[in-house]
């Protein structure tokens, strides 16, 4: 039996038992048939064995958030949470029983306790992105679907790993790049993709970093109570705790992420570019970047200046926000954007908005025989349907990786300082060992994926 047809089976299997205990158990107890029209699905809401049962795995800035829209989507379950951290998980805990005015949301220290249940259907992945391979891995091996938080892994051979055992399971899996599920992005793609800019030449990218101020040095310090700081560090190499470690400066650390060029938010871009270029199954061919890592704990790119090519010669160009400001007059008022450059005008994109050039295209309308893309204003909710229909989601895990790739090769192009040949097909550098190298890295024990 296929894996895809054994997870259908399973949930279909536990939602009819659902469905028979509700309409049964009245009767053998010698109760009246009736129950709440809401428990039946009636007036519109939807009947328990119909929702989506879902554990959240991470509780913190990203995650906590993730608890409180799952708990409140009427066709959803959260039975379990989960963060090394006690007092995060029990917050959780809390806000999912406050929604549900019951006590019946579990609370782990443990992932893999969480991973165990046979009743959680999906995921939603939002730890430190050191965690998002492994226990992604484990969550596909399991049968669950996965809403991972970006970025993907700290490594391209993790990313790797994860799309394969996703492939290899068949579960749905949706990236958190949500920016695809917005309006804005969504019509800055759809004009450069029918041609309103006329040839698509150059994509500019203003991401976060820039000058910095050095952090004091780090104070090593005892583990607080309630923390698994062991746990915390995962597959990454021991270290002493520190509240400087274990705070946001961790995004910039290279042992727990890829700092401003993915994981604050590089990567949402990136994935926009490759979204607007057609590229997103696959890579650039080339890579060049200056830049300058963190000095103190801290020790992934603060300013940096990338520049990457396409077999198609599109190039795309992604700095730090005061880097491409300096550049691109388009930046200069407003924060992280895109701009999309063809021979006919540009596009600019935010979270916050359009502008074009022309003026005129902002008044565009594109008609249902166009280029589309996927339509979607709810990230979540694309995920939920997914798995409800097993159409695809609009961030796919393939997607996924490629995002992930590029981000890897303007890290290691700052950190190489030379220009470096890709090869799409074999995802991997031409011609440069020590680059490819650093493609992966060593897991600490026992962690493996």
């Amino acid at each position: 039996m296929s894996m895809i047809l054994f997870v259908a089976m399973r949930a279909i299997e536990r939602r009819g038992f659902l469905k028979r205990t509700l309409t049964g158990a009245a009767g053998v107890l010698g109760f009246p048939t009736i129950v709440p029209s809401t428990v039946l699905g009636a007036n519109g809401a939807t009947p328990p064995s119909e929702r989506i049962t879902i554990g959240c795995i991470g509780a913190g800035r990203m995650g906590s958030g993730h608890v409180r829209d799952c708990a409140s989507r009427e066709d959803v379950r959260v039975l379990a949470v989960c963060d090394a951290q006690e007092s995060r998980r029990q917050r959780a805990k809390q806000a999912v029983d406050a929604k549900y005015s019951d006590s019946g949301c579990a609370a782990y220290n443990d992932f893999r306790e969480l991973l165990s249940r046979d009743d959680i259907d999906a995921v939603v992945i939002a730890t430190g992105e050191r965690w998002h391979p492994l226990i992604g891995i484990e969550a596909a091996r399991r049968g669950k679907h996965i809403y991972c938080e970006k970025p993907m892994a700290v490594t391209a051979a993790e990313a790797k790993a994860l799309r394969a055992a996703v492939q290899r399971s068949g579960v749905v899996f949706q990236f958190g790049t949500q920016q695809r599920s917005s309006h804005y992005f969504r019509f800055g793609c759809e004009l450069v993709r029918n041609g309103r800019i006329g040839q698509l030449r150059k994509i500019a990218i203003a991401s976060t970093g820039g000058p910095y101020t050095p952090l004091p040095p780090e104070q090593p310090a005892p583990v607080p109570a309630g923390f698994d700081y062991d746990l915390w560090l995962g597959p990454s190499p021991w270290a002493p705790y520190s509240d400087l470690r274990v705070s946001l400066h961790w995004l910039n650390i290279h042992d727990y992420g890829l700092g401003h060029v993915a994981g604050s938010w590089g990567i949402h871009d990136v994935d926009i570019a490759q979204w607007v270029n057609q590229s997103e199954y696959t890579t650039p061919i080339g890579v060049e970047a200056t830049g300058e890592l963190y000095t103190d704990i801290r020790d992934t790119a603060a300013v940096y200046d990338i520049e990457y090519e396409y077999a198609n010669g599109v190039r795309v160009n992604m700095a730090d926000l005061v880097t491409a400001r300096k550049k691109y007059p388009q930046f200069r008022q407003g924060g992280m954007a895109s701009v999309f450059f063809g021979d006919a005008g540009w596009v600019y994109v935010s979270r916050e908005g359009n502008r074009t050039y022309p003026e005129s295209l902002m008044r565009t309308v594109i008609g249902p025989n166009e280029d589309r893309v996927i339509f979607s204003n709810d990230h979540k909710r694309n995920f939920l349907d997914a798995i409800r229909t097993g159409k695809p989601t609009i961030s796919p895990v393939e997607v996924a990786a490629c995002d992930e790739f590029i981000c890897q090769m303007g890290h290691i192009a700052i950190e190489r300082k030379r220009k470096l040949s890709w090869d799409p097909a074999r995802e991997m550098f031409t011609g440069d060992e020590e680059a490819n190298r650093m493609l992966s890295r060593a897991l600490r024990s026992p962690w493996r994926l």
